[in-house]
């Protein structure tokens, strides 16, 4: 049998996960209000927000970063592109690749999401700048 963890330990892993858990949900709330569905904010968010500074992704970055199978990245893509947040242009590079980027509507949507969830990006920070690893640890 293994050692028990420390009680302290446990329970800021407790709250840490409790401010996770009401970040998301507070994430999907805004988004909805913003006339988006939470996986279409985070589909927005990892094509502006692509490692590169490009603002730019292709389907299977997106599935990488958003964990998900490619067919679920490539029906997301195909739903936001369908109501206007997406537009694709061939990749200069290579022609088979297709780079996904946000429409002005898909800006706008994103940009009213995120500047809400400032007060909640920052209390999720504070949260974390309160937390050792040893305490984050599962």
């Amino acid at each position: 049998m293994s050692e028990l963890p420390p009680v302290d330990a446990v329970v800021h892993v407790a709250q840490f996960r409790a401010a996770l858990r009401r970040f998301l949900r507070t994430s999907e709330r805004i988004a909805r209000a913003s006339g988006l569905t939470p996986q279409r904010y985070l589909l927005l968010l990892m094509i502006k927000g692509a490692p590169d500074g490009s603002e730019r992704s292709t389907v299977t970055e997106l599935a990488q970063r958003l964990q998900l199978a490619q067919s679920t990245v490539t029906e997301l893509v195909r739903r936001a592109e369908e109501v206007g947040l997406l537009e694709r242009e061939q990749s200069a590079e290579d022609g088979r690749v297709a780079l996904l980027g946000l429409t002005r509507e898909g800006e706008r949507r994103l940009a009213s999401s995120f500047t809400r969830l400032e007060p909640e990006r920052a209390a999720l920070r504070e949260m974390l700048e309160h937390l050792d690893a040893e305490q984050l640890a599962p």
